[in-house]
C-alpha cells in the first residue's frame, strides 16, 4: 500500500491568473521492522487542473453534446480527471508528469512539487441555485496492470472581471533581471503580479465619492438617503445613511437586504422570460418613526461569488430597500418642559400604511485569496490509498 497525501502550500483560495503550488507526497507506511513489509511500486503519476461545469436542468438548456469524449471512457487505464464527477469539463490544464517508475521502500516516502498557473480566461467558483463551477487539482497514479487512481484537491478560484487592466501583465521584461538569482526569479515575478492586482483591488475598492438619492412615492419625499461608494470587495461593510428630518410623510419601518441576481443568458434559457435567481446574503432591518436619521452596516461574506459573467450565467449585486410609510401624518409625542411626571407614549393601534421597495446596483469584487482562505469550506489537503 503506498499513502498518497496532496497539500496547497499557501491555502485553498487563489485568483486566477496566479500560480498554485502543491506538495505530493508518496509514503510507503510499512515500517522496516514489519516481517511482511517489502517495496512499493509505482508506474507513474501525473496532475492536472480542471472545473467542472454543472447546470440545473429545470433552468438551463444546454446544447446537445458529441461522444467524442467518450470514446475510451469505458477503460480505467486511460486517464480522465474529470471521470466519475457530475457535469462537463469546461476547463482543464495539461496533465504535468510528476514521475515515472518510483521505488518505495518501507518506510520512505518521496515528495513532489506541482505548479501550475490557474488559468485566466475560467470562470470563477460559483454555485448557485441554477448552474455550478468546481475547480479542483487531479492527481493520477497507477500500478503497472492496474486500474488509475485519482486523488482530487478541490479549490476556490477568484476572478477579477470588469477592472480597467488585467491584473497579470505578460510582459515581464521591463526591469533587468539578476543572473545569479534565475531559480526565485519565476516565483518573485508571480509576487509581483499577485502584488499589482491586490494593489489593483485595494484602490478601485478604496475609492470614496458619497452618492445621494431623494426617495420618495407617489405620496411625497420619504428621505434622503447617502452610500460612500457602490464598489466593495468581498469582506468590506457596506455603509449607509438615511436622513428622515426633510420627509414630507413619515416613514415607520426600513429593511436594507444584500442580494445576489443569477441569471441564465436568454438563449439558454429553459423557458423565455425566465426569472432571475435572487439570494440574500444578509438584511439589516429598523423601525424608524419619529427619528430624524439612521443608519445600516451590511458585512459582505467572504465565501460568496464576485459579479462575473459567461457565455452562460451573469452574477449581478444589489441592495434591495423596503420602506414602510403612514399615509397621514403622525404627530410626535409632546413633553412639557416643566413636566415633573414620567410620560409614557404609546403608538397607534391601527395605522394605514404603504409599502414600496426600490434596488440599488452595486458591484462586488474579490479580496487578498489569503483573507478568504480562513473562511474556506475546503482545506486545501487531501489524501488516498493506493
Amino acid at each position: 500500500m503506498i499513502e498518497v497525501v496532496a497539500s496547497m502550500a499557501r491555502g485553498p483560495v487563489f485568483l486566477a491568473g496566479e500560480l498554485m503550488e502543491c506538495l505530493i507526497t508518496f509514503t510507503n507506511p510499512m515500517s522496516h521492522l514489519s516481517t511482511s513489509a517489502s517495496s512499493e511500486m509505482l508506474a507513474w503519476a501525473s496532475a492536472q487542473i480542471h472545473c467542472q461545469f454543472h447546470a440545473s436542468e429545470n433552468r438551463v438548456a444546454l446544447p446537445a453534446r458529441g461522444n467524442k469524449q467518450d470514446v475510451q471512457a469505458g477503460s480505467d487505464t486511460v486517464l480522465i480527471p474529470s471521470r466519475g464527477e457530475r457535469g462537463q469539463c469546461v476547463l482543464d490544464t495539461p496533465p504535468k508528469i510528476l514521475f515515472c517508475d518510483l521505488r518505495l521502500d518501507p518506510g520512505e516516502s518521496k515528495t513532489y512539487s506541482y505548479s501550475e498557473v490557474v488559468p485566466i480566461d475560467g470562470p470563477p467558483s460559483f454555485r448557485g441555485q441554477a448552474v455550478k463551477y468546481v475547480y479542483k487539482l487531479t492527481i493520477g497514479c497507477q500500478r503497472v496492470n492496474s486500474p488509475i487512481k485519482l486523488l482530487r484537491v478541490p479549490f476556490r478560484v477568484l476572478v477579477l472581471q470588469g477592472m480597467p487592466e488585467p491584473p497579470f501583465p505578460q510582459d515581464e521584461e521591463v526591469s533587468p533581471s539578476n543572473p545569479f538569482l534565475e531559480e526565485e526569479e519565476a516565483s518573485r515575478r508571480d509576487a509581483r503580479a499577485l502584488e499589482r492586482a491586490l494593489d489593483l483591488l485595494m484602490v478601485t475598492t478604496s475609492r470614496r465619492c458619497p452618492h445621494m438619492f431623494n426617495i420618495t412615492n407617489m405620496r411625497g419625499k420619504v428621505a434622503k438617503f447617502c452610500i460612500f461608494k457602490t464598489v466593495y470587495r468581498l469582506g468590506e461593510d457596506i455603509v449607509g445613511t438615511f436622513d428622515f428630518s426633510e420627509g414630507d410623510i413619515p416613514c415607520l419601518q426600513y429593511s436594507v437586504s444584500l442580494q445576489s441576481e443569477e441569471e441564465i443568458q436568454e438563449q439558454y434559457q429553459r423557458r423565455p422570460g425566465q426569472a432571475i435567481s435572487v439570494t440574500g446574503h444578509g438584511r439589516h432591518l429598523e423601525s424608524c418613526l419619529h427619528t430624524a436619521s439612521s443608519h445600516f452596516s451590511l458585512p459582505i461574506p467572504l465565501n460568496v461569488t464576485p459579479g462575473f459573467s459567461t457565455d452562460i450565467v451573469t452574477l449581478r449585486w444589489r441592495l434591495h430597500f423596503e420602506f414602510v410609510t403612514a399615509r397621514e401624518p403622525m404627530e410626535p409625542p409632546t413633553v412639557l418642559q416643566n413636566q415633573s411626571e414620567v410620560t409614557v407614549w404609546a403608538g397607534a393601534e391601527h395605522v394605514d400604511v404603504d409599502t414600496f421597495s426600490w434596488n440599488l446596483p452595486i458591484k462586488v469584487l474579490p479580496t487578498n485569496p489569503a483573507l478568504a482562505s480562513y473562511v474556506s469550506q475546503f482545506t486545501g489537503t487531501n489524501s488516498i490509498n493506493i
